[in-house]
């Protein structure tokens, strides 16, 4: 890290997360589920940021709290428990924190919100932003000012994009991607924004429009080229029990950044960023899945697979002396 000089600078939505996990079906209108479990903590934009702090990151978060219980919560754990420099943060008199209720079924999820519009915008929260080693963004079809003010400073920008409920998947958005140094889209919104048929052809647009272009492909693992490098990578997923995929994306990309950083090679990052988000799928979703360098270390000690000691070797010479202790997951029922 570069002395003060934050390695991570996110905004966005805080939620607090209540995941229900066990479901035999989805739930249908009339109907009672039992579940098997339930966890809760911090979610949405905190997925990013517990990400990148357990990996040593210097994090900066810019969000709303509510003044309520579950906004001061989520403070505490952000700021108190993780680590996460919360300076540009604010906290919003008579504003609820938005609640998400997640249920978990197979390799998805559902997701029920209760939640208003923030008080106080990104552009408002960042002002001029910090000159950060590199910004973790989700692009929206307006943009914001404060990403060219980031990308100005000399701030890399890693960027995914979300779901369109409109279906219209605008390929304006993607004029965005000039600011950017990065892009990870996953297979079904890549396709769509490049209007493309496969995610080998989406990939293959994208890297025209940025340096590094990153398509997720669930259980299919994910592909990548690097133009500033040369490089193209296809790695697979790993083969690993799903409880819960929530906030797995975020995972992905907080590792990615972290393996970036480091100036590893294409196949590294990708690979890291596969172990990262598969490691977090086994664990309560929302931030508190995240696995860190301990959940890496953990893994990496305790494999046997002579397949998977020989792609993930690079780890005898990425993991740190001290991992450091363990993550605390969500609190579990």
């Amino acid at each position: 890290m570069d002395g003060d000089r934050p390695d991570v600078l996110l905004t966005g939505l805080l939620f607090y997360d209540l995941v229900l996990t066990g479901l035999g079906k989805p739930p249908t209108p009339g109907e009672e589920i039992w579940t098997g479990g339930m966890g809760c903590g911090p979610g949405g934009i905190a997925n990013l940021a517990v990400a990148a702090s357990r990996f040593g990151l210097r994090t900066s978060l810019a969000t709303v709290f509510g003044d309520d219980f579950y906004g001061g919560h989520c403070q505490d754990v952000l700021g108190g428990q993780e680590g996460v420099d919360l300076s540009l943060s604010r906290t919003a008199d008579g504003w609820p924190t938005p609640v998400t209720v997640s249920f978990a079924h197979g390799n998805d999820r559902a997701l029920l919100t209760h939640g208003q519009e923030p008080p106080h915008s990104q552009d408002e929260l960042m002002g001029d932003p910090p000159d950060a080693l590199t910004a973790l963004v989700h692009i929206e079809a307006r943009p914001r000012e404060w990403l060219a003010k980031a990308a100005a400073n000399g701030t890399r920008i890693y960027a995914d994009v979300g779901w369109d409920p409109t279906q219209e998947w605008p390929t304006a958005l993607l004029e965005q991607l000039s600011l950017c140094h990065a892009f990870l889209p996953n297979e079904a919104e890549a396709m769509a924004y490049t209007r493309t048929d496969s995610a080998l052809a989406a990939l293959g647009t994208l890297s025209d429009l940025v340096p590094v272009a990153v398509v997720t492909r669930g259980g299919d693992g994910a592909i990548a080229v690097d133009q500033i490098t040369g490089e193209y990578a296809d790695v697979p997923a790993l083969d690993t029990d799903v409880l819960d995929a929530t906030g797995a994306g975020d995972v992905f990309g907080a590792s990615f950044v972290a393996a970036s950083l480091g100036g590893w090679p294409l196949a590294e990052r990708l690979r890291f960023a596969v172990l990262a988000a598969g490691l977090s799928v086994g664990h309560h979703g929302g931030a508190l899945a995240a696995p860190g360098w301990h959940g890496v270390d953990r893994w990496w000690r305790s494999l046997t697979d002579p397949e998977l000691k020989r792609s993930y070797g690079f780890l005898v010479d990425r993991l740190p002396a001290n991992p450091g202790p363990p993550v605390h997951h969500a609190p579990v029922t």
